[in-house]
C-alpha cells in the first residue's frame, strides 16, 4: 500500500508539473479546452441555434450569456488523478492503457454534461450556477474518477481470479 501511495504521489506531482508547463499548455491543454467548447456548442446547437463557441468560450448570441472553460474545468486534472492511480497500481500495461483511455472518455463525457448544464444554469440562476460550479460538479467529477478506478480494480481482481482458476 505504501508503494502504491508513494508511486501515485510521484506520478501525480510529475503529471501536474508537466501540465503546467507553458509549451504543454499552448500545444495541448488550450487546444483541447477549445475543442471541449466547440463540441459542447455543437451538441447544444440542434436544440438552441443561438449558441456559438469561440476559443474556450460558449456564448448565447441572443441573451449574451457566456461561459469560459478555464483551467480546472476541462477535466484534465481529474484525468491526471485517474492516470496516476492506474499507473501506480500493479497490472499489465495493456489493461492500464485501456483503463486510462476508457476512464478519460468517461470523465470527458461527464465534463461535457457539466459544461452544458452550467451554461444553462448560468442563464437561469447565477447563484445556483455558482454553487453547482464550485461544489456539486467538482465532487461528481472526482466521484466519477473514483468509480472508474474501483471498476478497474474489480476487473483486475476478476482477471486474477480467473487466471488462478486456469492455473489450478
Amino acid at each position: 500500500m505504501m508503494r502504491f501511495l508513494l508511486t501515485f504521489l510521484a506520478i501525480l506531482i510529475g503529471l501536474f508539473t508537466l501540465e503546467m508547463l507553458t509549451p504543454v499548455q499552448n500545444a495541448v491543454i488550450q487546444p483541447f479546452t477549445a475543442s471541449l467548447a466547440s463540441l459542447s456548442a455543437a451538441l447544444i446547437t440542434p436544440l438552441d441555434g443561438d449558441v456559438i463557441a469561440y476559443g474556450r468560450v460558449i456564448a448565447h448570441t441572443v441573451n449574451n450569456f457566456a461561459v469560459s472553460i478555464e483551467a480546472g474545468c476541462n477535466g484534465v486534472e481529474a484525468a491526471i488523478v485517474l492516470i496516476a492511480a492506474v499507473i501506480a497500481f500493479p497490472a499489465p500495461w495493456k489493461l492500464r492503457v485501456m483503463a486510462i483511455l476508457l476512464g478519460f472518455l468517461t470523465i470527458q463525457v461527464m465534463n461535457i454534461a457539466r459544461i452544458i448544464s452550467l451554461f444553462y444554469l448560468g442563464q437561469w440562476d447565477v447563484e445556483l450556477f455558482n454553487w453547482t460550479h464550485l461544489y456539486l460538479w467538482p465532487v461528481l467529477i472526482m466521484l466519477d474518477v473514483l468509480v472508474v478506478f474501483l471498476v478497474y480494480l474489480r476487473v483486475l481482481e476478476r482477471r486474477r481470479d480467473s487466471s488462478a482458476e486456469v492455473a489450478a
